[in-house]
């Protein structure tokens, strides 16, 4: 079942040059590059994404670390998009993450963990239309 996902690679990893590096597993994996933004999100558009976590104490730090920079978002659309992202993504901690994901490869974080994923269709069809809501 074909399916598209949103992946933000964020601040952290297009500052560390890891943009091609975490594109080219995607595309290796078969998924297609539907669309991809580079930009810096402002603080409207942080606490839309992380609507979820915005009364959280540690919500600031969040912010400030997601629009300190650009970030590429990407639409990636492939069989079970979704799931199989995530499972490539790993897990939130890259401390923790798998060897062979991308936060098990790259990072030594929780906050600062590289990219995001979507988790459910209902959060991809809700990121999707926050971040290329031309499409």
């Amino acid at each position: 079942m074909s399916e598209k996902t949103l992946v933000l690679v964020k601040p952290d990893g297009v500052r560390r040059g890891l943009v091609g590096q975490i594109l080219s597993r995607f595309e290796a994996k078969g998924f297609t590059i539907v669309a991809a933004n580079l930009r810096t999100l402002d603080k409207q558009t942080a606490d839309q994404h992380y609507a979820e976590h915005v009364e959280k104490g540690w919500y600031g730090e969040l912010r400030e670390f997601i629009t300190s920079g650009p970030l590429l978002s990407l639409i990636l659309e492939g069989d079970q998009a979704i799931e199989v992202v995530r499972l490539m993504v790993g897990a939130t901690d890259g401390r923790k993450a798998a060897p062979g994901t991308v936060r098990g490869d790259f990072s030594l974080s929780n906050q600062e963990n590289l990219i995001h994923a979507s988790d459910s269709a209902e959060s991809a069809a809700r990121e999707i239309a926050l971040f290329f809501p031309e499409l």
